[in-house]
């Protein structure tokens, strides 16, 4: 894999969420009731068995905690980091209907793994070869989890990435505030370092190699590609510099070092996550006057609640129920975002026109769906560009199975995992007739 340039501009965030000392984890971890049928764990889409984690710090036994994580979910120290706790786990802790702090499972889960890597505690190896083969297409959360728990049964696996780096949306996407792309990339190494994982980037399929080569040389195929690229949006002047997809432009930003001395005002259209989060890092790297424009009203917005509540507190300016329409150009520039405003029922208000000055503008309105890539092999359904999967993550096609954001269209890194891990546990069974999950 390439390495990262120490130069990033995401080197100049620091994280949101402290990691606890060894003592405010005892005393958190103290505090947990144990709860049998715990609801945390039923929040939890890769299953951690909590309460036992926690109740291993509460006993000093921190690395038999991190090893009750890795278990069930094999990213669990990026997940501590980028899940949203506060909709999962943590808002789901019994204590919320007691009016009592919940419980910090994400604390907790970051404070065990964190320890592990910082220790280097092995848990796994690889099982006896079967001489089955498999490809995981695309190198993010989906098909690390699904290739780690495939070695785990013996079967050789080959990651194939389009990309240079590993790791998808955890390198490239993940707010620098949460997980620096080089956290990510020791995750990465620390999966792969149960040997035998073969991987091979700058590989696109089924542009380099087809759908039709990748079957005759593999028993099974795992596909583990994420989203496409940004949308766009169509009006005047829409190819003028200064214009970027969201999702690009924080790449960018966590893999490079950008200029945005002269950026004056910015903008981020959209209302969900992702233009939460570009908000947040735009205001971050001291861009004065950030907006976030939006065509619903704050209770329509998709974005979490908890952090749109963060942005605020870091002044983030926003303009609701605002449709851009296009885009104001000066010198081949964008210099402003030409908006109409829209009443309730998200319907444009004529005569409503209004500027909002832009020398920078990300574009957070969604990206494409990939399940078209696959869309030559017999028997395999899609869906709106999402590849229909069963409960398994078996597509139609015999022998072909899918998880992550190619058959949700866009949801959390623990669901890619959970995605990976389930479908590399039906693999195993197609593959060798045995049921060992």
């Amino acid at each position: 894999m390439s390495k990262l340039p120490e130069d990033r501009t995401e080197n100049v965030f620091i994280d949101f969420k402290k990691p606890y000392t060894t003592s405010q984890a005892l005393a958190e971890a103290n505090r947990c009731l144990y709860c049998y049928d715990a609801p945390c764990i039923t929040a939890c889409p890769t299953s951690i068995d909590i309460p036992k984690f926690i109740r291993r710090i509460a006993n000093d036994n921190v690395r038999g905690s991190a090893q009750t994580i890795f278990e069930s979910n094999i990213l669990g120290m990026s997940c501590a980091r980028v899940c949203p706790v506060e909709t999962l786990c943590v808002g789901s802790c019994v204590y919320n209907e007691m009016d009592i702090p919940p419980i910090q499972i994400g604390k907790l889960q970051r404070f065990s793994t964190d320890r592990a890597f910082e220790k280097g505690w092995d848990y796994f190896e690889a099982g006896p070869d079967t001489g089955k083969k498999v490809a995981l297409i695309g190198g993010g959360p989906a098909s690390l989890s699904a290739a780690h728990r495939l070695r785990r049964f013996g079967h050789q696996v080959t990651i194939y990435e389009r990309d240079e780096l590993l790791g998808g949306l955890n390198t490239t996407g993940v707010a620098p505030y949460k997980m620096k792309a080089d956290a990510s990339l020791t995750e990465v190494e620390w999966i792969l370092s149960i040997g035998g994982i073969e991987v091979k980037t700058g590989v696109e399929v089924p542009k380099d190699i087809s759908w039709e080569e990748l079957r005759a040389e593999y028993d099974a195929i795992f596909v583990g590609f994420g989203l496409g690229k940004d949308s766009y949006l169509k009006g005047d002047n829409a190819e003028a510099s200064g214009i970027y997809g969201a999702v690009d432009y924080i790449a960018k930003m966590k893999l490079e070092q950008l200029d945005v001395s002269s950026v004056k005002h910015a903008v981020v259209v959209g209302g969900g996550n992702t233009a939460i989060d570009a908000v947040r890092e735009l205001l971050g790297v001291d861009i004065q006057n950030v907006t976030m424009v939006y065509r619903g009203g704050e209770h329509q917005m998709s974005g979490y609640v908890h952090e749109w509540a963060e942005a605020k507190k870091e002044n983030a300016q926003v303009s609701w129920r605002s449709q851009p329409v296009g885009f104001v150009e000066t010198d081949g520039a964008v210099s402003g975002l030409h908006c109409k405003k829209m009443d309730e029922h998200k319907k444009i208000i004529e005569g409503s026109d209004f500027e909002i000055p832009a020398d920078l503008v990300l574009l957070a309105i969604g990206q494409g769906k990939q399940g078209d890539l696959m869309s030559g092999l017999p028997g395999l359904e899609i869906e709106w560009g999402k590849v229909v999967v069963d409960e398994h993550g078996a597509t139609g096609c015999p022998g072909v199975y899918a998880g992550g954001d190619c058959i949700n269209g866009g949801k959390e890194v623990v669901n890619a995992t959970a995605d990976g891990d389930v479908a590399a546990q039906a693999i195993h069974t197609f593959l060798t007739g045995e049921n060992n999950g």
